[in-house]
């Protein structure tokens, strides 16, 4: 099994990548793609033309970055050891060594530190978001990483946080079937991601990380079509209740044909996911040709119900 490239860095005058370079990689820019997911509840309600709300919502994504870095980072402290063993993770700053552990400690500390405080600043409400999500994945860190399904759902409700936030940095109301589609599209997500890396680790899978022991092949099969199913239905159901909304608008039937692109992509990632790629959901989405279309259709037409005439 060949291990991925690594990305060039800025070099030190020694010729190593110097220590900020080596804190940014740590830090995991391209999962940033992941906070997009700030804009979807105020994206959904019509209101990013309206500039205050889509600075709003700007700053909530920023904060997502800060916050989701200091997590990365600390996550990658306290799995410095099993890292090593993985083929692609063996090469990120800490589990290398080209990271000292006290350095990255501490720049995820003060990135958490600011990810709990900065919040505040815009609402109350915003602040108990960031907390939940800062609670999450500390107990994810430190026990239920190991435990199988609380695992997953640790994961998953980091995306769907995500979600909620946008809502709630805007002041905008989220949608119940908006919920569902989010919890069922994160657990698509960690299902596959965990198949994948089964797939990707054969044998040396419960040594990196101890639940890929204890998860068979079927019973996560079983669980991504759970999660496509449930996918498919709550988006199905939100997509009808918008354009129920819609009608006494004049707003045409953009919503209900966005349903079929929506259910195109959902069934894609879980043939791609069959085939076990994917171990990075936010790679698969953005490199696979008919995923990148399907999502242009979508969003044009999603976009032409919310803001069309």
């Amino acid at each position: 099994m060949t291990s991925e490239p690594v990305e060039a860095l800025p070099a030190s005058p020694a010729g190593r990548p110097s220590r900020p370079a080596l804190l940014v990689r740590a830090a995991r820019p391209k999962q940033w793609l992941k906070n997009v997911l700030v804009f979807a509840a105020p994206a959904a309600a019509g209101v990013l033309t309206q500039p205050h709300r889509l600075v709003l919502a700007g700053v909530a994504f920023g904060l997502f970055c800060v916050t989701a870095s200091g997590t990365y980072l600390l996550n990658d402290v306290f799995d410095a050891e099993a890292d090593r063993i993985h083929p692609r993770k063996r090469l990120r700053p800490v589990a290398s060594g080209s990271l000292p552990v006290r350095t990255a400690a501490l720049a995820g500390g003060l990135l958490l530190a600011a990810g709990l405080t900065l919040p505040l600043l815009v609402s109350w409400r915003l602040e108990v978001v960031f907390g939940v999500y800062v609670a999450v994945q500390a107990a994810y860190t430190l026990r239920l990483k190991h435990e199988p399904v609380y695992d997953l759902a640790c994961v998953a409700a980091g995306f769907v946080v995500r979600a909620i936030a946008g809502g709630v940095a805007v002041g905008v109301p989220v949608s119940e079937w908006f919920l569902i589609v989010a919890t069922f599209g994160s657990l698509l997500m960690v299902a596959g991601k965990r198949l994948a890396e089964q797939k990707e680790l054969g044998g040396d899978g419960g040594r990196h990380r101890a639940t890929l022991s204890v998860y068979s092949a079927g019973s996560l099969r079983t669980l991504l079509g759970v999660a496509v199913t449930g996918a498919v239905l709550g988006y199905c159901q939100w997509a009808l209740a918008l354009q129920t909304a819609a009608i006494h608008h004049h707003h045409g039937i953009w919503f209900r044909l966005s349903i079929a692109p929506m259910v195109l992509a959902l069934l894609r990632y879980t043939w791609l996911v069959e085939r076990g790629q994917g171990a990075r959901p936010e790679d698969l989405v953005t490199s696979d040709r008919s995923m990148v279309a399907l999502g242009l259709v979508w969003a044009a037409l999603f976009g032409l119900g919310v803001y069309g005439g």
